[in-house]
């Protein structure tokens, strides 16, 4: 053990500090919210204090837990910091939930104070009485957003509580140990499951991923001459963290409020955008909307996660210009564990094998111990065939589902957190996920990646978005079927038939066994998405049982 002057400082990993640099470094740059409010981060740093001593004044203390339901804006963003920082618990309500969902979360994570947007009123007004812990309601308000009649006896306002407190606030220093927030999974089965991270976990989240996005030769960076967009909920697994690394490197930050195809085009347009991140099916919703034909994407870095990068969309995306990588994590890691990153010297390499790599689930982070374990526990053979569980080991992983220790043990059984996520790794080190164990498809004795057929069917032309799920088959076991929308210009000219035969030519090069190739092929006009956008994989199966 080291020895410690009496008077030296321990200096714990705690969110307020992650404030210390951009203060320093760029405290006049912007923070923009949907185009119209503009502030810096010095007046950031003034209305942290605020919400902190306006919360403090309807109850909040340290362990309470402050439950937000708002669209991506700076009063979230806000309450990233302010809320963990006075020690308090921060429970980002996921909005896209069930009425019966939300009141499950927010009494399960047993939030005393609820911040809710206007349009939101609807929801918190049908659960209102199931509300068990709810102490103060709080009430976020946009200028034009449309009055709702409701019986909701607010406490105060968001912006009124602001202006009636002090723009400095004495946080406290604690354990770094302690709880700072508190999400809910977006499972398929039964009740969502409280995750959890303390703000040692977040910070060591934050300056891991910095260095991750700063190190590629070029290209897929992230850096302090950029400028940060988040389309992904910042409900959503802290919006994969990165508005607290955009935070700490100081870089100008723009939140769009809803998610409209138009205005999120705009922005990156109008406001320099040059990073951001989201699911696939939202960036394939934005290049198809009318606003992004004549806007040039070309200085755009977009990483896709929550799902698997699509080769053609990875394409389509390149063809604008785009950056496109793909990362991978889940909501009980925090999220980041790996990125899909150039080496060096892959500027050589020709623009189908850039794309394969593109689209690989990436190359661990720092500090990620991850294995692909057999049925045994043990580590598979790294040629890109052998296939395993994904098993990992983080500093800033949860350490258990809230309330839960059955699952809680499950999911770190051995003392390895699984992921439930089936891959491969190849020679040089990238993984790839081949499928979720509940998703893989075993057809004639042979296990069959519905990602990699979907990443096929992705390829043709006409094609929009493709699912693949397996149903039971008498013969085979299971066989894949290909759910598949079309683009509308080639909605009267692609048939079943067109698409079959699309992935039947990779089966007679060898690209895929024969097993994998779609029996029955149907075409769709839409495919049910979780409250995330990812493909619901479950309600596929049972729709088209």
């Amino acid at each position: 053990m080291i020895e410690s002057t009496q008077a030296a400082y321990a200096y714990p990993l705690l969110i307020k500090h992650l404030l210390h640099t951009p203060l320093a470094h760029a405290p006049d740059q912007e923070i923009v919210y949907r185009g119209d409010t503009r502030l810096t981060y010095r007046t950031m740093s003034e209305r942290i204090a605020r919400l902190a001593h306006g919360l403090g004044r309807h109850g909040a203390k340290m362990g309470s837990a402050v439950a937000v339901m708002d669209w991506d804006s700076h009063r979230y963003l806000e309450c990233y910091f302010a809320v963990p920082m006075m020690g308090a618990v921060l429970q980002t309500v996921n909005v896209r939930l069930s009425p019966a969902e939300i009141a499950y979360t927010i009494n399960h994570a047993g939030a005393q104070i609820l911040l809710v947007h206007t349009d939101f009123l609807p929801v918190v007004e049908a659960i209102r009485d199931q509300l068990e812990t709810v102490c103060a309601f709080i009430r976020i308000d946009d200028e034009g957003s449309e009055a709702v009649a409701h019986s909701i006896p607010f406490a105060d306002d968001y912006e009124t509580m602001l202006a009636a407190s002090a723009p400095v606030y004495d946080f406290p220093d604690f354990d770094e140990n302690t709880r700072a927030t508190t999400f809910y999974t977006t499972g398929t089965t039964g009740l969502p499951k409280g995750v959890y991270f303390s703000h040692r976990q977040l910070v060591l989240h934050t300056i891991t991923g910095m260095a991750a996005l700063a190190s590629p030769v070029s290209g897929q960076r992230f850096h302090r001459g950029d400028v940060y967009m988040p389309i992904t909920p910042m409900f959503h697994v802290h919006a994969w963290g990165m508005p607290y690394i955009a935070t700490v490197l100081g870089v100008k930050q723009v939140y769009p409020g809803r998610y409209l195809p138009d205005r999120l085009v705009g922005l990156v347009r109008d406001e320099g955008v040059t990073f951001s991140h989201c699911v696939g099916t939202i960036l394939h919703m934005l290049l198809d909307c009318p606003e992004a034909k004549t806007v040039d994407l070309s200085k755009w870095k977009v990483v896709i996660g929550g799902g698997a990068l699509p080769h053609g969309l990875a394409r389509a995306a390149l063809d604008r210009g785009i950056d496109i990588f793909a990362g991978y994590g889940m909501s009980e890691t925090g999220p980041l564990l790996t990125l899909a990153q150039l080496k060096p010297g892959s500027e050589t390499l020709d623009a189908d094998e850039q794309v394969r790599l593109r689209c690989k689930t990436g190359l661990p982070l720092p500090l990620v111990d991850l294995r692909i374990a057999d049925e045994e526990g043990a580590d598979v053979a790294h040629d890109g065939k052998a296939s395993g569980e994904v098993i990992v080991r983080a500093p800033w992983l949860t350490q258990g589902y809230l309330k839960n220790p059955e699952a809680s043990d499950q999911l770190w059984e051995g003392g390895h957190l699984h992921t439930q996520d089936i891959a491969n790794i190849d020679g040089q080190g990238y993984l790839q996920i081949v499928d979720r164990m509940k998703d893989v498809i075993k057809s004639g004795g042979e296990w069959v990646s519905s990602l990699a057929i979907e990443s096929l069917i992705s390829l043709h032309p006409g094609v929009s978005e493709a699912a693949v799920i397996g149903i039971s088959d008498a013969k085979w076991g299971e066989r894949p079927v290909a759910l598949v929308v079309l683009k509308p210009d080639f909605a009267l000219t692609v048939s079943e038939d067109d698409i079959r035969n699309h992935v039947l030519a990779f089966s007679t090069t060898g690209q895929i066994s024969k097993y994998a190739v779609p029996q029955v092929v149907k075409i769709v006009e839409r495919l049910e998405k979780t409250s995330v956008g990812k493909l619901n994989k479950k309600r596929l199966r049972e729709q088209f049982a």
